[in-house]
């Protein structure tokens, strides 16, 4: 988790795009949002937040290939305390850990 979220800003995600689709209702909470192909878009407390994403070539690590999709995030009207408040849960729901 970050202390602060800018309003562009740029993520290598380490997952396939089916399991971003799969993951992103529950991120996303609330907040009303259409998805057109590879973006979406979302109102979010009066402001917007617009995703886009391509999937990137996998990472490769010896012999383990990690999947990358490379997303684009945008905020538009919201201030650094609703965009903290947004990005909180959504890192919390896109998180993943092993063990």
């Amino acid at each position: 988790m970050q202390a602060f979220y800018a309003e562009k800003f740029d993520r290598e995600m380490g997952c396939t795009e089916k399991e971003w689709l799969g993951w992103l209702p529950q991120a996303m909470g609330p907040h009303p949002y259409k998805l057109v192909s590879q973006a979406v878009t979302a109102d979010i407390d009066g402001g917007s937040l617009s995703l886009s994403w391509r999937v990137g070539e996998p990472r490769t690590i010896a012999l383990a290939r990690i999947p990358r999709l490379l997303v684009s995030f945008r905020f538009a009207g919201l201030d650094e305390a609703q965009r903290y408040r947004f990005m909180k849960r959504f890192d919390l729901y896109m998180q993943r850990g092993g063990g």
